[in-house]
């Protein structure tokens, strides 16, 4: 059973235990090689996005509490649909997230690649119940050119008030410094929207990135929060 879900709330956003619950409720809902196989939903949509390995399916399994909801292909082009996972209480769904294909495999043919960009770029253009992107990114490597792309496809409507998000993952393999400067870069770079550190290892983020799940699928606008970088002892420095 599919309910819209972006009323006002009556009362008081509940506590971020309780926004994790909910993403524990995570199901899979279809998915679609094309557009066309895309239900109508009238329902908030929050879409994933990113290149591969960027560790968005990581991020995904770990904000839900599911080890494979999102799978993570080792061959380049193998996971090239849209997948949907409805999330809501005792059966009925007030949220879907949207995991689209990651991009950026030197080995996919390029027919493929240009096939999968135009899709993405349709989707994200298009999709009418899309409240929020994330874009995910290795801060090591920064954002690409495909990321880029990307960016200037989503800025119009993130103009007229999509929520956007660049999600730093992977984010415990800098030092204190290193990730002070990567968040506050992709803070200019998301040309209006949020940045936030993310480590699925350390558990870094995963409150943050709840509350914004929440707020963005049940019509709440609370000013953002400062990413809170480690509290604890540095991690090492790459080699």
């Amino acid at each position: 059973m599919l309910t819209g879900g972006n009323e006002l709330p009556s009362s008081a956003p509940p506590d971020v235990k309780t926004m994790h619950g909910w993403l524990h409720t995570a199901r899979f809902l279809t998915t679609a090689p094309q557009l066309e196989f895309l239900p109508d939903l009238d329902v908030p949509e929050v879409a994933f996005v990113g290149r591969s390995n960027a560790g968005k399916s990581t991020c995904i399994n770990t904000m839900t509490q599911q080890k494979r909801l999102a799978f993570a292909s080792k061959t380049p082009g193998r996971t090239q649909s849209i997948n949907l996972f409805s999330l809501g209480k005792q059966g009925i769904t007030d949220a879907v997230l949207a995991d689209l294909p990651g991009y950026g495999y030197a080995a996919v043919p390029r027919e493929a690649k240009l096939r999968w960009q135009r899709v993405m770029g349709n989707y994200l253009l298009t999709r009418k119940n899309l409240k929020a992107v994330v874009l995910l990114c290795d801060p090591r490597l920064g954002l690409t050119e495909l990321d880029e792309i990307l960016l200037d496809v989503i800025r119009p409507r993130v103009a007229d008030g999509l929520n956007f998000l660049i999600l730093l993952t992977k984010s415990d393999k800098l030092t204190r410094a290193e990730a002070n400067k990567a968040l506050s870069i992709a803070q200019l770079q998301s040309g209006g929207g949020q940045a936030r550190l993310f480590s699925a290892l350390k558990k870094q983020g995963l409150d943050e990135v709840a509350r914004l799940l929440w707020d963005w699928t049940h019509g709440v606008h609370a000013a953002p929060e400062p990413s809170v970088v480690y509290d604890e002892e540095e991690p090492p420095a790459l080699d």
